[in-house]
């Protein structure tokens, strides 16, 4: 029974726990022993999987203390504070603009200078007093944040959109049906079009209405206010831009380097600021104090949900899972694309990977397309909504983490209901009706 299988029950139990605000590191390692006992492994080997699996994240853990530590020195010049005015002045009081340019900016992360979260913690703590000022709800914001972060790779043959699409393509194509990787976007188009709507109907909508917030300090942050651009803050500047550029080539292959881009920007970001005097040596313990209470908890959250997923695929479930599929269609195309795009919301929201879910589910979801008579162009919108379902909404997702941490730089975002809640319902609705509708009549 579908309902029995380990990958099922733990994505339940983890959603069940994060609703009733039990921590999320806490959920996440109860959810993975659910799934480890009713798999049938020891407690050890759960144990010791859920421990070694971590290391999966150890990177992004590091980039983002790193990136909350460069963080809190670029704020140390001021220079954050000068950015927020300018921006306050562009959006003239009109918050709707705000989520706005927000949103058309973050879709650069991905494509234009792919840097995934990495601008997240720099720029939105600093706009969190403008926000208050407007009375923006900030699960809008998160919404516009996570719009960004997955929108531009599903739709745009370039930068992470050039990686997605290209295991599409690959993936279908080692499976019996072949796609150009330059044919992707030409029909997943349909997703990001529906997703577009879910960001419309956040910010228009569902969270249109004004919210107060209590005026506190952000945490491990000290406000430093400028007014004009000095030689420190042309610095500060060039520090950041500096470690974006290192990712940015890592990611085009203009730099060998194939871990550790993100860790190494910020590291050369931080250097930049210690040579030319912008920072002090003295005080880097408190810059390193500063992020780990920027963006600790994110980092540790996504060391545990890399140790969750080690024990979703050691169980074997995943495989299972996708094999279930064919006793419950009984040739209805109808069902059947339905099926794969709810199998592949669980597998997302238990692996926490779009990209990873691709070869996980195209061994069985292609073979399966051929056999329902669907098109090549509707098997590609029903194997990239299946992979992208859940990335959106899901707990341990950096998709969700990113806008978190940025907008409870001051402790009044709930991860859960404010960020997971909305961009699920806002995202994964709409492509559940995209990848139908694509699945069915493309």
């Amino acid at each position: 029974m579908i309902l029995l299988n380990p990958v099922v029950l733990s994505v339940i139990v983890m959603s069940v726990l994060c609703l009733l605000k039990l921590n999320v590191l806490l959920a996440l390692m109860v959810s993975a022993l659910v799934a480890g006992f009713v798999s049938g492994m020891p407690i050890g080997d759960i144990m010791d999987t859920l421990i070694g699996g971590m290391g999966g994240q150890a990177e992004t853990a590091l980039s983002y203390i790193l990136l909350g530590t460069l963080a809190v020195a670029i704020n140390s010049t001021g220079l954050t504070s000068i950015v927020s005015k300018k921006i306050t002045s562009l959006v003239n009081g009109k918050k709707k603009i705000l989520l706005l340019v927000i949103a058309f900016f973050a879709c650069f992360s991905q494509n234009l200078i792919p840097v995934h979260i990495a601008f997240i913690p720099i720029l939105i703590p600093p706009l969190l007093k403008l926000m208050d000022e407007l009375k923006l709800d900030r699960r809008a914001m998160a919404c516009s944040l996570t719009f960004g972060l997955k929108a531009p790779y599903i739709v745009i043959p370039a930068g992470f959109g050039l990686l997605f699409q290209g295991i599409i393509a690959r993936e279908m194509t080692n499976n019996g049906m072949e796609v150009a990787q330059g044919d992707v976007w030409k029909s997943t188009w349909i997703l990001g079009l529906f997703m577009l709507i879910g960001l419309f109907l956040a910010i228009f909508v569902s969270y249109n209405k004004d919210r107060e917030y209590k005026d506190l300090p952000l945490i491990g942050v000290e406000e430093v206010k400028a007014d004009k651009m000095e030689g420190k803050h042309w610095i500060a500047l060039l520090a950041a831009s500096a470690a974006f550029i290192i990712q940015a080539l890592a990611v085009f292959k203009v730099i060998k380097i194939s871990s550790g881009s993100l860790p190494l920007g910020a590291l050369a970001a931080l250097a930049i600021m210690l040579v030319f005097g912008v920072i002090k040596w003295k005080n880097i313990d408190e810059f390193i104090n500063g992020g780990v209470g920027l963006m600790g908890l994110i980092a540790f959250i996504m060391l545990v949900a890399s140790g969750y997923a080690a024990v979703i695929i050691k169980t074997g479930s995943v495989g299972e899972l996708v094999d279930s599929i064919h006793g419950l269609i009984g040739g209805s195309k109808a069902i059947g694309v339905l099926l794969m795009l709810l199998v592949g919301l669980l597998i997302t929201m238990g692996i926490g990977t779009s990209f990873g879910t691709i070869p996980v589910v195209a061994a069985i979801y292609i073979p399966l397309c051929i056999k329902l008579g669907l098109s090549v162009s509707g098997a590609i919108v029903v194997l990239a909504a299946a992979a992208a379902l859940g990335d959106a909404g899901s707990p341990a997702s950096d998709s969700t983490l990113g806008p978190t941490s940025g907008l409870n730089a001051d402790g009044q975002h709930d991860h859960i209901w404010d960020t997971c809640v909305p961009t699920f319902l806002h995202f994964n609705i709409p492509l559940i009706i995209a990848g139908f509708i694509g699945g069915m009549f493309f």
